[in-house]
């Protein structure tokens, strides 16, 4: 992990509720805590100058969906994110889906889910409950999108935002 990272991640607050979607009032306090964390690592990126993301969820918290971009070489590339909180959550991460780029890199399943296997879920399991969505983000999509956007656009399998509809074209 960059030091970067390591700095952006040890300013988001830990999480303390050990509870998922099935935990009724216990899953309310844990989604003030991840919208708390969220807040503050959006906050934080904003005084970095590294927006990134915009994310939000259903009424109840299990569903979460946004955008997503990466700027390389001072342009940018915008996707649909989205991803379903796990039954078990927080005991297991959930998985992150970018539905534009299935299919698009081997580092990616079925759906437009990215991988993060061997590098993020050993991580998540040896901080729960403390890691949140924002350290999912942190920690996995953001490196993800640093490495991968760039490898897909020199494949030519991407191209730019289009400014008529906001949409990257994807090959």
């Amino acid at each position: 992990m960059d030091a970067g990272t390591k700095n952006t991640v040890q300013k988001i607050p830990l999480l303390t509720v050990r509870a998922g979607p099935r935990d009724g009032e216990a899953w309310i306090n844990r989604l003030k805590e991840e919208y708390s964390a969220l807040i503050k690592f959006i906050e934080i990126n904003k005084e970095q100058d590294n927006d990134w993301f915009r994310i939000e969820s259903n009424k109840n918290g299990t569903k979460w969906f946004g955008k997503c971009w990466h700027i390389h070489n001072l342009v940018r590339y915008e996707f649909d994110l989205q991803f379903d909180i796990p039954v078990t959550y927080p005991e297991t991460a959930p998985e992150i889906e970018l539905p534009e780029l299935d299919g698009k890199t081997a580092k990616m399943y079925r759906g437009g889910k990215i991988c993060l296997t061997v590098h993020f879920h050993p991580l998540w399991a040896r901080n729960v409950p403390h890691f949140g969505l924002a350290h999912a983000l942190a920690l996995g999509l953001g490196p993800w999108l640093a490495a991968e956007v760039p490898q897909l656009i020199t494949a030519g399998k991407i191209s730019p935002v289009d400014t008529t509809s906001g949409k990257p074209s994807i090959s």
